[in-house]
């Protein structure tokens, strides 16, 4: 059985910095493209961030390159989302996602490509 726990988040002010981690089980992540998602109340959820099985090559959307940071820990098993220069719009539901499928080449900040996904964490930036 897979899954997926994120942790990390919390309240941070503007300009400040949090790291949110995805611990897996049942999945070796260096197998399989891993996501960073997020939802704000009345959004849609949006792709923050990728990261390529086996290469580690990454993706990131617009509103977040340059500030975010994707890695990944093989021997822990676990990947992560480096958050800096947190803005208020940033505010949202984390959520880490997994691809079954063994993808090496490339990764998606697709939703729908993924499979797995965890229970999410609250990254909170007041205004």
């Amino acid at each position: 059985q897979v899954q997926l726990v994120e942790s990390g988040g919390g309240l941070v002010q503007p300009g400040g910095s949090l790291r949110l981690s995805c611990a897996a089980s049942g999945l070796t992540l260096d197998n399989h493209p891993i996501g960073w998602f997020r939802q704000a109340p009345g959004n849609e959820r949006e792709g923050v961030s990728c990261i390529v099985a086996n290469s580690g090559s990454t993706n990131y959307a617009d509103s977040v390159k340059g500030r975010f940071i994707i890695s990944r820990d093989d021997a822990k098993n676990t990947v992560y989302l480096q958050m800096n220069s947190l803005k208020t719009e940033d505010t949202a539901v984390y959520y880490c996602a997994a691809d079954q499928l063994v993808i090496t080449n490339i990764c998606s900040i697709r939703d729908y490509e993924y499979d797995y996904w965890g229970q999410g964490t609250q990254v909170t930036v007041p205004s």
